[in-house]
Formats: structure tokens, C-alpha cells, sequence
């Protein structure tokens, strides 16, 4: 099995490229470096930096290292961006989902396995429920959208060119590696700054001062472990979460706590395009033998050590 890991110099890609490096599969990453960094990449593993805009490009890595299994975590990853500058958000996710698409069908690639998003892609979660696989898609932002739609494509590639395909709805990942200078990695942010010492925004729920939004944080590791079962055993839509809801000042608390310092703390009123409450049920993956392996506050430790290390 010769896996591209497309992303795989980011946080969550590089963790799943070393994970299929111990099960023994052959492993090569394509990235562009927008978000991810050389560095991540494990020795040895075959780089191409190269965005998936680029037709041609894609094509080159194909011919090249010949993959017959993708994993697909390369995106345009913030909700507030997406807000911002949807035609971005369409080109990233969708115009360069589609260039890796084709060049799958070429080249005859037997399963790509999709990075989407279950923290975002269902809309609210009212109080008490966890979201389902079966629930419909109600996106709130053009990221969610981009990734409903992809999951679209999958859906017809599969049925029209006979590709296999797992969808992966992660709930909000965290750990080690994740990108401090972004919207998207709360507990990196928060690890990083209070650690220096510097003051925290925490973004409203509904009015600033409250407690912020509920999300279901689930740990990088746990969240590569999903990906090589889907990888080697999976197929159709499953969440990759813990069915235990946090809220940000929750975060907070566990980071300042493991950091063991008090930060001075900024309100701020709600952000564009975030939901509530995000929560996600993880039964249909437990089913097949996945468990989340690292609790809540064990995982913000040993993500706050990390950014300690640094």
C-alpha cells in the first residue's frame, strides 16, 4: 500500500503519516506549506511541495510516486476565513479537491480517506444531544459547505469510478504540532500564550463574558488511530470525536492549570459563522473497535508540555 497524505506536513497529517509509518505502509506527503512546516515531515518519507490548485503539479506527484491510497487532510481549515473570503475557501477545498480527485481516477487509486468536519458540517447541536452520521448537513459557514460538497463528490466518485471512500467528521482536534498563530487551534493558542505570559481572548457563546462555545475536543493521536483503521478497514461517513462537550473557558482553566499560571483574560463577543454547541457521537466508529484513548485534561497537558518543549 503506497499512501499520499495530502496536508502531511501539518499538524493533523503528520501524525497520521506517522502512524501509517509503523503499521509499515509506504508513505509520501504533498503539501504547500501555507500552514504546514518541513519539519513535520518524518525522515526519509518523499516530499512534494506542491498546492493542489495546481493541476499539473498534482498530476507530476501522481505520475511520481504512483499512490494507490490517499489521505486527504489539505484544506483551507478556518471558519472565520471561509466568512471572510469564500471564493478562497471554494478553491482550496473544492477546485483543488477536484484536481485530486481526477488525478485519483487516472491513476486508478483504490481509497482516499477525507479529512471533513463534524464540528462544524451538522449546525447546532441542541443541549444534551450528540450529532449523528445520519443527521442531514446544515453548514453555517462556506467551510462546512466545502465540505459537504466534497463529500458529494466522493459519494458520485464512488459510485461512477468505482473509488473507495471514508469520510472522517473530526470533532475539534488538538495536540502537539497544532498551529498556535490561526483561529482554528484554540488549545494551541491559549498553550502558547499563557505560557508567555500574555493575555487570552475568550470569544462569547451568545454574550462576551459568558462562558463561550461547547466543543467536542478529541486528541491528534486518537484522531490518527481513526484514520488508519478507515484507511485499512472502513468505508462511508463516520465522526472521529468523544461525545463529551467542553466549553472554552473549560479549555482555560485545564491549560492554565497544566501551565500553572493565571492569565489575564480578554471578553470578546461572538465570531462569525461559530456554532454553540458542537458535540459528536462516536458509537458508529467505537462499533469497529476505536476508542478515545487520551482524556480531556491528559491531552491538554501533554499539549501544553509541548509548547513548554519549544
Amino acid at each position: 500500500m503506497r499512501v499520499l497524505i495530502t496536508g502531511g506536513a501539518g499538524f493533523i497529517g503528520s501524525h497520521i503519516a506517522e502512524a501509517l509509518l509503523r503499521e509499515g505502509l509506504e508513505v509520501a506527503v504533498l503539501d504547500n506549506l501555507s500552514t504546514g512546516k518541513r519539519e513535520n515531515v518524518p525522515p526519509g518519507v518523499p516530499f512534494y511541495q506542491v498546492d493542489l490548485r495546481d493541476g499539473e503539479g498534482v498530476e507530476r506527484v501522481f505520475r511520481e510516486f504512483r499512490p494507490t491510497h490517499v489521505s486527504h487532510q489539505a484544506a483551507q481549515a478556518s471558519v472565520k476565513v471561509s466568512v471572510e473570503d469564500p471564493l478562497l475557501d471554494f478553491a482550496v477545498n473544492l477546485v483543488g479537491g477536484m484536481n485530486l480527485l481526477e488525478a485519483c481516477r487516472r491513476h486508478g487509486v483504490e481509497k482516499l480517506v477525507f479529512a471533513s468536519t463534524g464540528g462544524a458540517i451538522y449546525g447546532e447541536v441542541p443541549e444534551g444531544e450528540a450529532a449523528e452520521e445520519t443527521w442531514p448537513p446544515r453548514p453555517k459557514s462556506p467551510y462546512a459547505a466545502s465540505k459537504a460538497a466534497f463529500e458529494g463528490y466522493l459519494s458520485a466518485y464512488g459510485q461512477n469510478y468505482g473509488l473507495r471512500w471514508v469520510s472522517l467528521r473530526y470533532g475539534n482536534v488538538y495536540g502537539p504540532r497544532q498551529d498556535p498563530h490561526g483561529e482554528a487551534g484554540v488549545v494551541a493558542i491559549f498553550a502558547e500564550r499563557v505560557l508567555k505570559g500574555e493575555p487570552v481572548t475568550l470569544y462569547a457563546r451568545r454574550t462576551p463574558g459568558d462562558e463561550g462555545c461547547v466543543r467536542d475536543y478529541v486528541y491528534v493521536g486518537d484522531v490518527a488511530e481513526a484514520h488508519t483503521l478507515a484507511l485499512l478497514s472502513l468505508e462511508g461517513v463516520y465522526n472521529v470525536g468523544t461525545g463529551e462537550g467542553h466549553t472554552t473557558l473549560e479549555v482555560l482553566k485545564a491549560v492554565a492549570e497544566a501551565a500553572l499560571k493565571t492569565p489575564e483574560v480578554v471578553h470578546a463577543p461572538p465570531r462569525p459563522g461559530d456554532l454553540e454547541r458542537s458535540v459528536l457521537s462516536p458509537l458508529k466508529l467505537m462499533a469497529h473497535g476505536w476508542r478515545p484513548r487520551v482524556g480531556f485534561r491528559e491531552g491538554i497537558r501533554l499539549t501544553v508540555e509541548h509548547f513548554r518543549g519549544r
